[in-house]
Formats: C-alpha cells, sequence, structure tokens
C-alpha cells in the first residue's frame, strides 16, 4: 500500500501572550501533517520559526514536495535523507512514528523498546517583560514546582531578583535566547547565580559561542539555538554543559534521538524543550523527556485552548498521550 499525506496549519491563541528577546506572539501557529496507509493513520505536529528562516507557508510546500515520494515508499529512515532538519521533517518524521505505532498495534515506545512512559514535572514559561510584570506572572504560578525565566539583556538582574521574590521555594531556570553579550555576561551571570538559577539556556547568540571556552560561569550554560542535530555536539561539547533538545530543530524523533545518545556519550546534561504548540508537539518529545534532565514541555499550559484530545496536565504534571492523540 502506498501512504496519503494531508496537510494543514493552524493557529491557536496563547493566554495573555509570549515574550521573549526577539519579540512577542499571541498565537502559536502550527502546521500539522497527516499521513494514512490503508485502515491506519498517523500525524505530527511541528512550528515554524522564524529564527531559522521557516515560515508556515514554507513548511507546508515542503512537506508537500514528498507526497509522490510517499506513494512511492519513503520510509522514515529514508525522510532523514531526503529532508533537511527542521520544522517540515519533524511533522513528517513524527507523523510516520505514529503511523507505524498504529500499524503495529503498539506504542511508540514499545517499538523502541522502552518502557511505558511515566508522569514528568515540566517547566513553567514566565515571560519576558518588565520586573514588576515578570513578579506579578511568577507570584500567580509561585507554587509550580519549576520555573523557566524568559530574560533577554538590560534590566535582568532587576527581573530574576523579581522573580525570585515572587516565588522564594521555586527551582529556577533561565532562558536568554541569544539576549547577552560579552560586556554584560558577567553581571547577569551573578545575578542568576544569585537568586539560585540552575541552568541558563543560550545566553549569547549563536555565533558567538566560541567566547564561551574563555568565559568564567557561575551558573551551567545550555545550548539551544546554536544546537540542531547529533553533528553539532563534538563542536558545542567542550563549550556547554547542557543542550536543549527541540524536535523542530532536529527535524523529528528519529534525529532527537541520535542526538540524545551522542549528548549523553559527552556528559552533557540534557533538557527536553518544544516551540509553542499543542499537545500533538509534546507527546513524541515525551520520550525524550521520560531520561532527560529538565523538561520543559509546557507549551500547552500556555496556550488558551489545547487540541481535543490532548494531554492530561495536573499542575505542572503532564501524563504521556493515549493513542487517540498520538504513538
Amino acid at each position: 500500500m502506498t501512504i496519503a499525506l494531508e496537510v494543514t496549519t493552524e493557529s491557536w491563541p496563547i493566554e495573555g501572550g509570549f515574550t521573549i528577546a526577539r519579540g512577542s506572539r499571541t498565537h502559536a501557529h502550527v502546521v500539522v501533517a497527516r499521513v494514512r496507509e490503508g485502515d491506519h493513520a498517523g500525524q505530527g505536529e511541528c512550528v515554524p520559526y522564524p529564527r531559522y528562516g521557516e515560515t508556515v507557508d514554507g513548511v507546508m510546500e515542503d512537506i508537500r514536495k514528498l507526497a509522490p515520494e510517499l506513494e512511492r515508499g519513503l520510509d522514515r529512515q529514508g525522510l532523514q535523507q531526503a529532508m533537511p532538519a527542521g520544522a517540515a521533517r519533524n511533522a513528517l518524521d513524527c507523523a510516520l512514528w505514529d503511523l507505524e505505532a498504529k500499524k503495529a498495534g503498539k506504542t511508540v515506545a514499545e517499538l523502541l523498546g522502552l518502557p511505558p512512559l511515566g508522569p514528568l514535572v515540566t517547566a513553567f514559561t514566565i515571560s519576558l517583560g518588565t520586573p514588576e510584570k515578570m513578579a506579578a506572572d511568577t507570584a500567580k504560578a509561585a507554587e509550580r514546582p519549576l520555573l523557566k525565566v524568559k530574560l533577554g539583556g538590560a534590566g535582568d538582574a532587576e527581573r530574576i531578583a523579581a522573580v525570585r521574590a515572587a516565588a522564594p521555594k521555586a527551582r529556577l531556570i533561565v532562558d536568554a535566547n541569544e539576549g547577552w553579550s560579552l560586556a554584560d555576561f558577567d553581571a547577569h551571570m551573578t545575578a542568576c547565580a544569585e537568586a539560585g538559577v540552575e541552568l541558563i539556556e543560550q545566553p549569547l547568540p549563536a555565533a558567538e559561542d566560541a567566547a564561551l571556552a574563555d568565559l568564567a560561569r557561575k551558573v551551567p550554560v545550555c545550548a539551544d539555538e546554536s544546537l540542531h542535530t547529533s553533528a553539532d555536539i563534538p563542536r558545542l561539547a567542550p563549550l556547554y554543559d547542557a543542550v536543549n533538545i527541540k524536535l523542530d530543530k532536529t527535524g523529528g524523533l528519529t534525529e532527537a534521538l541520535a542526538l540524545f545518545e551522542a549528548a549523553r556519550a559527552e556528559k552533557l546534561a540534557i533538557m527536553t524543550g518544544c516551540m509553542v504548540g499543542t499537545s500533538l508537539a509534546m507527546a513524541p518529545a515525551m520520550i525524550l523527556a521520560q531520561r532527560a534532565d529538565f523538561v520543559d514541555l509546557d507549551a500547552p499550559l500556555l496556550l488558551a485552548t489545547d487540541r481535543v484530545p490532548g494531554l492530561r496536565f495536573e499542575g505542572s504534571t503532564m501524563y504521556p498521550a493515549g493513542a487517540d492523540l498520538w504513538g
């Protein structure tokens, strides 16, 4: 049988908006790939990201171009060579994993020889804003065990101090989204250390990674925008203490699994992260998150509404997907 392909786009409103160092958004614009073979179907979701030159229309077109190859029998392994890493391949790779599971009557975890997935505690994101706004937002989430704080440069010392004051018991991680400079690196690092921050994602622009080799750090640093696939690990391992694995960057679960093993071999700590999407995008990432040191898959909690069926959340605890969603 051949595989039929359908590609659609959806827009999901974000509760209260979402702001990082590069700008603000009010909606999550996602692309969904659905594949069908006979009576079985699979689906996968991706989030096209302008930081990497992606657009919704461009990603949809890239996926549709592979329809003839799928009809001729292109499988998940062949997909790795047929498409570059990125959002388009992620949606299709995850859809093919879902299809494989449905055809086999097994979960993706079973296909991988893994034990059943269990619930996980995810970070909850505090968007970038004034210290006062971030403190107010943090106060509403102060009982969550792990908060991810978006920073972005000037004023970050005041921001992280305000967040810590508003949530004295929460564990904190920080994401600067390339917003720091060499000139302010030490001051911001010191402020984060004083606030008890456990990890800082991508403090410097990706093009300035090399500087980390000579910079003292009071808090471990994690590669995010700098990291895409396992091929990046040899260059990044001497510079970073951790990596953030996102399926929209790796181009799907298949390469994400390879990246996970490459990072572990270099004794790097691992975060499983996400773009702002729905539960369909989080479900495959939960495979990786079972063994990660930090889990940041809170995107459905940031939306005004999630897809149905979606993942079940109890506070910051998230539960694995049912077969009607994915995998």
